[in-house]
């Protein structure tokens, strides 16, 4: 409804990372600039970390789009909880070698095959690896023995390692990450958009989806929208996505600081926790226990009465197996077990 309100071809704001909506805010432009370092250098580990929704994902994905294949071997790995065998038959389909059923130690030689392949076309190998922070240790062991692969004193393989802020403090605090922390070339923290930056970035991300100069954001509406969504991208297309459907359902052009908290109300009001069900009502609770201690009686009672009466019918069953006396009345034993009832 609001691409055709505003006439645009594309979702401006969608949550869904796309490369084609890159836009060069400070942070990422620094990142660019020691991916780019890193892949002159042709060796060792790139380091870029962030919070969720910072814009890892894209970032990588505009790295991909501005990559000379021609050059470069591209291998891409998004981890959730691979072990090392798994990594490993990942990079091997990276580099087009089969590895599936063979051992981990001639996995490593095909690895190591397919990259001298690689080299001898005249072609670097890169791999990245993004949400890092999910591997297990011996599998961040393993791409540190990876990246000993060489030839002729040359590395065979250069990884770029993406991941959240835990994982620049593992590698900092871990001792088993020493080995692999020493070979970090370099290292960037991803930071929010700041607030003079959140402007450009709702007007170019309007642009790209084919925006002919509507909707624009008051400075209120920015002032707003960098205050709720801290500056992290996502949360900023979380928020202008929703003013773009009201927009569409109100005839706006202009959004102003009013209309961005009535949409940040909704989606409070949306996200809140459901509240907890009333319980059902009970008694009042008895102060002094008259009402427990008053069952309990009756029960202890009752079973000091049942013991009497099965103690009657035993002597009555002995006296019987004896033969001191005849064979007890049925009814008589009746009448004793029916007082219990």
């Amino acid at each position: 409804m609001n691409q055709d309100y505003y006439g645009l071809h594309a979702r401006p704001f969608q949550l869904t990372p796309d490369p084609g909506f890159w836009f060069d805010m400070a942070t990422h432009k620094k990142a660019m600039a020691y991916l780019g370092y890193g892949i002159s250098q042709g060796e060792g580990f790139i380091v870029i970390t962030g919070d969720p929704g910072t814009g890892k994902t894209i970032l990588v994905g505009h790295l991909v789009e501005t990559i000379d294949t021609e050059r470069l071997n591209l291998i891409t790995i998004v981890t959730t909880q691979i072990k090392v065998d798994d990594l490993l038959h990942m990079v091997a389909a990276g580099l087009g070698v089969e590895t599936q059923g063979m051992a981990r130690a001639q996995a490593l030689g095909a690895i190591e095959q397919g990259l001298l392949d690689v080299a001898r076309a005249g072609r670097r190998t890169l791999l990245i690896v993004d949400e890092v922070q999910a591997l297990p240790l011996e599998s961040l062991e393993e791409l540190r023995m990876l990246s000993n692969f060489q030839l002729g004193g040359f590395p065979l393989l250069q990884i770029f390692l993406l991941g959240q802020p835990e994982f620049r403090e593992a590698l900092q605090g871990r001792e088993r990450l020493e080995q692999l922390r020493q070979r970090v070339i370099a290292m960037h923290e991803l930071a929010p958009m700041a607030p003079d930056e959140v402007q450009a970035y709702l007007m170019h991300r309007l642009s790209v989806a084919g925006s002919s100069g509507s909707p624009t954001f008051d400075d209120d509406a920015v002032a707003a929208i960098h205050r709720w969504s801290r500056g992290v991208p996502r949360e900023v297309n979380l928020l202008a996505a929703r003013l773009m459907m009201l927009g569409a359902m109100e005839e706006l052009d202009v959004f102003t600081g009013a209309h961005v908290e009535q949409v940040i109300a909704d989606l409070e009001r949306d996200t809140a926790p459901a509240t907890e069900p009333k319980a059902s009502p009970t008694r009042a609770p008895d102060p002094d226990n008259s009402e427990l201690l008053d069952r309990i009686a009756r029960m202890e009672a009752r079973l000091e009465e049942q013991d009497r009466v099965l103690r009657r019918v035993l002597a009555l069953l002995v006296e019987w197996v004896e033969g001191d006396r005849d064979r007890p009345d049925p009814e008589k034993v009746e009448a004793l077990t029916g007082e219990q009832e």
